[in-house]
Formats: structure tokens, sequence, C-alpha cells
């Protein structure tokens, strides 16, 4: 979703509207485009945050860190021309929506807002204006590298870069990674201070860590506070685990260095979560691990690369779980695999929920992406997936995440019926039927009630498989259920997407 806001308070993008949360919730890069004069009530809530933090018994004094460290962050002041209605859009990364009509409720919804083509947004007026923006950044080497985010300098014509001393330089932008929002600077100069580089690994939740930034064009402004949890996977960011502070971070705090306690760089400042687009408690640094890789590869080649194991995944929640005779619910369960891609070969399934990566845990599904994204493109990765009550071991060769998935045609919707034990009404598809969806089975779903139909399910849906059983007929579906105790796993296609519901029947 998209959000406007006036010039004087715009953000450089909205990544997500509603997601979590309240209504009208969003999360907002923190790039700080326009006016320097923070609107009415932003300054209470962002300078609040500090001096609570001093006053808590204990904290940390950050003053040498940013006497020693400060002359290292740099204020990024950018100018250009930008799409009015699609500030925030890119090729790979266009907003997502459901098609009209879709219950908000729907397990759908969201599945098409994650997941779903990029066809959905809502256009706008094409119309390009001269902007202004400012954000921050940070000096990692003597000779002039500087670390920011890569939505600071979307679409700038120019690019300025100004120390603390006062001094400025026209940057050079090396080159800018949009799925993990880092970007790369180069300004003509020698022997600048450097801000050295910490381990985000290291970081434990309460740990204090301090944010160095220009929010509304203040620049050099020291924010304080803890580290609130890491690894946080956010709407359409599934590339980067990012670490989750407190610390008061607002528009202009975007590329700026988050600290930890011994005046190391641990992540870059890239988003808040916010109903008003300024600091609500909530904000969001990539770890610096991955910035590092990804600066490494665009100062070597200009640009970064990404693997890409070729599933659309879903959460596990307990419903989930129990349909799968899973001891938790964790993983990633595969909804879908990309006809001959990465998975596909490796020989995945649809129904498999992968557990581990190469002895990680994969915990909240989110996490996949996050390590598979961190991984190379032509790397082998061991995969623990549990598959049909049992662990196995999967061996796949990564492919490049810029190589794009076969799109599949959309199944016709038709009608006249049975009921099942899950109030479906199922009947077989037509040949016409699975050719024009591009599958080989199914059942088409021609009505729903009952546990079906409040768990989403809707008529014209296609059932593909029961707790991962490929289904062709209505026996299956029955001798599925009928094995099933409290809950069944049905996956359904509707439209090109598909998806696990899960339905409980006990």
């Amino acid at each position: 979703m998209s959000t406007s806001m006036s010039p004087a308070r715009l953000t450089l993008a909205l990544l997500a509207a509603g997601a979590i949360g309240g209504a009208g919730a969003t999360f907002v890069t923190l790039h700080h485009a326009g006016a320097t004069a923070p609107a009415t009530g932003t300054t209470t809530a962002a300078g609040a945050a500090p001096t609570a933090a001093a006053a808590v018994s204990g904290a940390p004094d950050f003053s040498q860190i940013t006497e020693r460290h400060g002359p290292a962050v740099v204020n990024i002041t950018v100018s250009g021309l930008r799409d009015v209605a699609n500030d925030e859009e890119d090729e790979d990364a266009s907003p997502r929506r459901a098609p009209p009509g879709t219950n908000p409720g729907d397990p759908f919804s969201d599945f098409f807002r994650r997941f779903g083509p990029p066809g959905y947004a809502v256009p706008g007026p094409q119309a390009q204006q001269p902007v202004r923006g400012q954000g921050s950044g940070f000096i990692v080497s003597a000779d002039g590298v500087i670390l920011t985010n890569a939505h600071v300098v979307q679409g700038a014509k120019e690019v300025t870069v100004k120390l603390t001393d006062r001094r400025e330089f026209p940057a050079k932008v090396l080159g800018t990674d949009p799925k993990t929002d880092v970007a790369v600077l180069k300004i003509e100069a020698k022997d600048l201070p450097v801000a050295p580089l910490g381990s985000a690994r290291e970081l434990r939740a309460g740990e204090w860590v301090a944010a160095i930034g220009s929010p509304f064009g203040f620049e050099n402004s020291v924010t304080v506070g803890v580290v609130s949890a890491k690894g946080r996977s956010l709407p359409d960011d599934g590339y980067v685990p990012f670490i989750q502070t407190d610390v008061a971070v607002n528009p202009g705090n975007s590329g700026g260095p988050l600290f930890n306690a011994r005046g190391e760089v641990v992540g870059i400042n890239s988003q808040i979560y916010s109903r008003t687009g300024g600091y609500q408690g909530l904000s969001f640094a990539i770890p610096i691990e991955l910035a590092t890789k990804v600066k490494d590869q665009i100062v070597a080649t200009g640009k970064a690369r990404h693997a890409r194991l070729g599933v659309a995944i879903q959460e596990v929640n307990q419903t989930l779980a129990d349909s799968f005779k899973l001891d938790r619910p964790e993983g990633a369960l595969v909804a879908s695999v990309d006809p001959g891609g990465p998975a596909a070969k490796a020989g995945l399934q649809v129904g498999d929920v992968i557990r581990k990566l190469n002895g990680q845990p994969i915990v909240a599904s989110g996490d996949l992406p996050a390590l598979v994204g961190q991984s190379n493109p032509g790397e082998k990765v061991t995969l623990e997936v549990w598959r049909h009550g049992k662990r196995e071991e999967i061996t796949a060769q990564l492919g490049d995440a810029a190589a794009r998935p076969p799109q599949v045609a959309q199944a016709d919707d038709q009608a006249a019926g049975r009921q099942a034990k899950l109030g479906l009404a199922l009947r077989p598809l037509q040949p016409q039927e699975r050719r024009g969806a591009g599958v080989d089975g199914g059942l088409v779903v021609e009505d729903a009630s009952g546990p079906a139909a409040r768990a989403g399910v809707q008529p014209g849906d296609v059932l593909m498989a029961v707790n991962g059983t490929p289904v062709q007929n209505i026996e299956q579906v029955r001798e599925v259920v009928a094995k099933s105790d409290k809950s069944v796993a049905l996956l359904i296609q509707r439209g090109d997407s598909r998806i696990f519901v899960p339905v409980r029947i006990g």
C-alpha cells in the first residue's frame, strides 16, 4: 500500500501499510525529502526517548564514542527527478495487492501482498518533479568509501557528502542494492576518519546501542536505546534479518550507523514502524555483516548478487503444525515450487517444511529467504525438511535471484458438486481446465461452507493437496481427512498463486 503525505513530511518509501499492529501503521524508510522542520508532535516523541534512556541506571556513556567516531558519520544531500506515483518502486519491489473484492481476513489477502504479481498495484500519475532529500552515511575506508541506504540515493542526479568539519564533496554512487537497501558511495578525499565495524551476530536483546545521523536535517544527532530483538522479518524485505531497537530515529537518520557500547558499527539504520511518519518506539537496522558483504560485491563488480531457491513459502502456525504432525510450529512451509528452478531440481516438494539450512534453524518462515539471499548463486546448501512425518536431507544448488520464475496460467472457475467432510463441494478438473491452470490434477471447489469456509476457502479455488498429499478425486480427500485428528492443511490454488490453508476439523 502507499500513503500520501505533504512534501514537508514525505518519506521516500512506504514499504508496507497495515502489515502488523493497528490499522494505518506503516514501515517507513528514513530518508528525509523536502523541508527540514519537524512536524508538530514528532519532536516530542523523538526527543523523549534519549532523555528516558539516559535516566536509566547503568546506561553507558556514549560521549567518548561520539567524540571519537562521530566524525566518520556524514550528512548526504541528494537532488534529482523522481516519479511522483512510484517513489519506492523498482522492477523487483513493486507494491503487491490482493485483487479487488478479496476479503482482508482471507488467508490469500496477506499471501497476495507478499508473493503475488506486481500487476495489482493501483496506477498513479507518471509525472516527475525535482526533489531534494537528506540522509546519513558513514565512512568505511580512509580513501572515501561510504555506506548508506539505497533509498537515500535512489533516482538522485547529484549526491553531496558533508563531513563534520563542514567540508563538502560531490559523491559518486558506486552501486545500489534495492533488495537489501544498501548503497556504496565514493568521494575523492584522503586520510578520512573511519567508523570501526563490529558484529551484529554478537548483539543481544537488551544491549545498549546508539545511532548518529541527521534526523530532519539536524546533523550529527545522537540518540540512545537498546536492542529490542534480532532477526526481524519485515513485509517485502525478505533478504534482511533486521535488528530491532528502541533508538529514536527519524527521517534523515536513514543510512546512518548504529553503534554498540564498544564504539563499533553493528548496523545501518533503515526503517521505522510508525503511524505518523515519525519515531514511535520501533526502529530497524540492517546487520553490518550483510551490508559489508553487499559493499564488497559492489566495490568489486558494481552490483550485488543474491541467491534464489525457487519456492514460495508461508508461516507454520499451530494448526498447520498439527496437520503435518510437527512437534513445534516452526519452519518454512513450501506452498509452491518453481518448475525447473533450483528447488525443483533438488527434489523439494509442495508440503515440505524446511527446518534447517546448512545446520541453521529455520524458526520463522522469514528466516529462510534471509539465509538464502545472503548466499551466493551457484552455492550448494543442505536443507533439512519434514516430509510425510519424518526428517530428510536435501542438497540444492542455489540459482540467481535475478532470474525470474515462470508464470502459471490462471485457472477457470466453473461449478456443480458434491459435499465432503470439510464443508466443500468438489469435482475433478476437466482436461481443458487442467491445461488452462497448468496443473496435472486437483479438484475444483464449487461451494465452501463450515470449517473450510471459515478458514477462507472460496468457490473457484482449486484443491491441489491435503496435508501434502496430492489429490485427484474426492475419495482421496476423504481418506486423508479420515486419518487426520484436529486439523488438515489444504493446498489451494487461486489464480496464479498457491497457499496452504489450515482448517480445524476437530
